[in-house]
């Protein structure tokens, strides 16, 4: 009996979870406990000695600490703030599931230096240049190109960041998940703090500082958005792991093209 081919084509989005990257103020350790440890340290549960498993192998375990902003991760309301349209923000157990599988959408933003700002005139251009009008609950993808620093010690530093107008006016489109292929929505940390210096507060995480007034979601340290074949036309899942009363989940954002 001849197997069918599969008649779509999955492109994985996601940064690994891995120890912490040079320069990382999220600190990220793994345990690694292999197949021989794993019967020192688990057989006596049991009530077990080494020699009682197959030439002394039992499972492979790994402790993991991390923070749940660690990765590509799903940014949820109770991250930006305690409250969301005058509501309690919704933590990311709590998002809804819907928002996070569509038709997915990427405007190229690669011209963006490095602390520029990306406008709501950037994303009118994009869209223009594909000729694509969005629609509620498509889910929106910013390719900067910064996620080729991931891993060196300039990564949180490598990337433009979006401004409090343009993330309105997404919102305002019906979109409820954007991501960005960079370690953070909003500009560089020091680009910020430099702007604060200058006298505009205004400015210090005013993206992230949206979800105070308009609910939504954003994903942070996506990757290979390079590799998705075409703009739109193609469906994202980025369903975020289950952490009860978190602001955030670490998701395996995938892109869906059907062939």
């Amino acid at each position: 009996m001849k197997t069918k081919k599969r008649i779509f084509k999955i492109i994985d989005l996601s940064v690994p979870i891995q120890q912490t990257p040079p320069g990382s103020m999220l600190k990220v350790e793994i345990q690694y406990i292999n197949h021989k440890e794993g019967a020192k340290i688990y057989g006596s549960y049991f009530g077990l000695r080494e020699e009682d498993f197959p030439e002394g192998n039992f499972s492979a375990v790994e402790n993991v600490t991390l923070t749940t902003h660690s990765g590509t991760h799903l940014d949820a309301p109770w991250h930006y703030w305690p409250t969301s349209e005058g509501e309690p923000s919704r933590t990311i157990d709590e998002i809804p599931l819907e928002w996070c599988y569509g038709d997915g959408v990427v405007l190229n933003l690669t011209y963006k230096k490095a602390g520029e700002e990306i406008k709501v005139k950037d994303l009118e251009l994009a869209l223009k240049r594909i000729k694509y009008k969005l629609k509620p609950f498509d889910i929106v993808l910013l390719r900067t190109g910064a996620s080729r620093y991931y891993g060196q010690p300039d990564y949180s530093k490598s990337h433009p960041g979006v401004t409090r107008e343009a993330t309105l006016w997404l919102i305002d489109q019906g979109i409820k998940v954007m991501g960005i292929d960079a370690w953070g929505w909003d500009k560089p940390f020091d680009c910020m703090v430099e702007d604060v210096r200058r006298g505009e507060r205004e400015k210090l995480w005013a993206a992230h500082f949206v979800g105070r007034e308009r609910e939504y979601c954003h994903i942070e340290n996506l990757t290979n958005l390079d590799k998705i074949p075409k703009s739109h036309g193609f469906k994202v899942a980025v369903f975020p792991v289950k952490i009860e009363k978190a602001g955030a989940g670490w998701v395996r954002a995938v892109a869906i093209i059907e062939k």
